[in-house]
């Protein structure tokens, strides 16, 4: 069993009056790690801390940042075996989900270790004679990383990545459900050398979440927020930073649509929509949750999908090399099943798979999708394929469309031409072309539409998101004024 601690200053603290909660094995209901349950007193602390560590590290060289963050990324990876543990124990990923998070998150680390010196100042021409107009971009503050359990490692190293690239100091407010992973991460900074207090650990019960995150974002050092996680959790989050008047990235839930069009590869298409829908059980916000085919290769695309998912088999990832794991609880699993009897008892076709042991789901694949059921709009976050069949490139757009969220998409045609002009017409703030939903890199900007959230990490984008732009003006000569 892991025991963790708050991180604050530097150390290992445990929490207010010794507080504690448990973290359980999804599979077997082992407790798998004891983590320090916050106060609000302790979350305020986090952040103080942040505050005063602040001055030092914004006055840092870029050099200095970046040599840290290099470090963190070669740490990080060479601990990729911890993380698959840990990932195992507290939320049921197999090794190969553990090791895509590993491998990126190194990227992330190495992507913004370039960033460190795009804190430059940049001369505007004024329309006034002897003034000299800069704009000049600074770190803002400490900033607030709300990481969830589904990607632990990416997520969590994207949240403070950036940010601490940018000078800015940190608070990471880990997922009650995978605290260790979390916890992980940030030992992983101090011991590449990042500054006592720089970068803190809040971890808590379950039941506090809600006041502890008011807390942080309420705190006057925090000047930034980003969450990633559910919509409803982040309509919430959103409430709060609009109350306090703080800039929030909101990366929220998802229901990516992967257009098969009539010209497409269709093995292409297939192993990118295996990927996408099945990949850590479909419980990734940028999962292929709808795919959507034209109805003139609609039966050979479902053949060759069927003859795809044979081998992919989901179980217990410490019994056997399974590509799959386990579903993070009983309860979205209980969830998933449902949506797929609404959607068979009006009229869907189960094509094959589904077997549900407990808390592991074996891949599933549905035909027929339709408006009326509850899958056709419903984040699934569950490994289910799902088929809706359609009639030409407008139907094809207007099903993508139909959906309240817009976070990533895919479009499959040999004519690349059509399929950027058909990219171009769905609503989100990602699309792939030929290539899957689950896809990403550091440097670019990564966000949502609708009800996926707003603002971006990666890239300029990023950078952007957690700096002060500000407009210095330096007048050479006297002014003459009209009083």
């Amino acid at each position: 069993m892991l025991e963790t601690g708050l991180f604050i200053g530097g150390n290992s603290v445990p929490a207010q009056g010794h507080a504690t909660f448990e973290r359980r094995d999804p599979v077997t209901d082992i407790v798998t790690t004891t983590a320090a349950a916050a106060s609000i007193e302790d979350a305020v602390k986090a952040a103080n801390v942040a505050a005063a560590a602040f001055p030092g590290w914004s006055c840092s060289s870029p050099e200095e940042r970046s040599a840290v963050l290099l470090r963190a990324a070669g740490i990080l990876n060479q601990r990729s075996a911890e993380f698959a543990a840990i990932m195992a124990d507290e939320i049921g990923a197999s090794e190969v989900w553990a090791q895509f998070n590993c491998q990126l998150a190194g990227n992330i680390l190495r992507d913004a270790a370039t960033m460190t010196d795009y804190l430059v100042d940049t001369e505007i021409p004024s329309s006034h004679a002897g003034v000299t107009g800069l704009t000049v971009r600074q770190p803002a503050g400490v900033v607030l990383g709300i990481a969830p359990w589904n990607a632990p490692v990416v997520l969590g190293v994207r949240a403070v990545a950036v940010p601490l690239a940018c000078g800015n100091a940190a608070v990471l407010k880990a997922s009650e459900l995978c605290p260790g992973t979390h916890s992980l991460i940030v030992e992983i900074f101090s011991e590449a050398g990042l500054p006592d207090g720089v970068l803190n650990l809040v971890t808590n019960a379950p039941e506090k979440a809600p006041e502890i995150v008011e807390a942080l974002i309420a705190h006057e050092a925090v000047r930034r927020v980003n969450f990633t996680g559910s919509t409803r959790v982040g309509r919430s989050v959103a409430a709060h930073c609009a109350r306090y008047l703080k800039p929030v990235v909101l990366e929220l839930s998802g229901k990516a649509p992967l257009l098969v069009l009539d010209d497409a590869i269709i093995a292409e298409a297939v192993n990118a929509a295996a990927f996408g829908a099945f990949l850590n059980q479909g419980q990734i916000c940028i999962s292929t949750e709808r795919i959507i085919v034209d109805q003139s290769i609609a039966d050979e695309f479902l053949q060759q999908f069927a003859k795809k998912m044979a081998p992919l088999k989901a179980g217990d990832p410490r019994t056997g090399n399974y590509p799959l794991g386990a579903m993070i609880s009983r309860e979205a699993a209980i969830r998933v099943k449902t949506l797929v009897e609404d959607a068979v008892a009006k009229g869907a076709r189960l094509v094959t798979g589904f077997e549900l042991d407990d808390i592991v789901m074996q891949p599933a694949l549905l035909d027929g999708v339709t408006p009326a059921m509850r899958i056709y709009s419903e984040e699934s976050f569950g490994p289910v394929a799902v088929v809706i069949r359609v009639d030409g490139v407008e139907e094809a757009v207007s099903v993508a469309n139909d959906s309240e969220f817009g976070l990533a998409a895919a479009v499959f045609g040999a004519d690349t031409d059509r399929a950027l002009d058909v990219a171009r017409q769905i609503d989100s703030g990602i699309c792939h072309i030929n290539g899957p939903t689950v896809f990403d890199e550091p440097q670019m900007p990564f966000g949502g539409m609708k009800a996926s959230g707003y603002g971006r990490f990666g890239g300029d984008a990023g950078v952007a998101e957690f700096t002060e732009l500000r407009w210095i003006s330096i007048h050479n000569k006297p002014h003459e004024y009209p009083i």
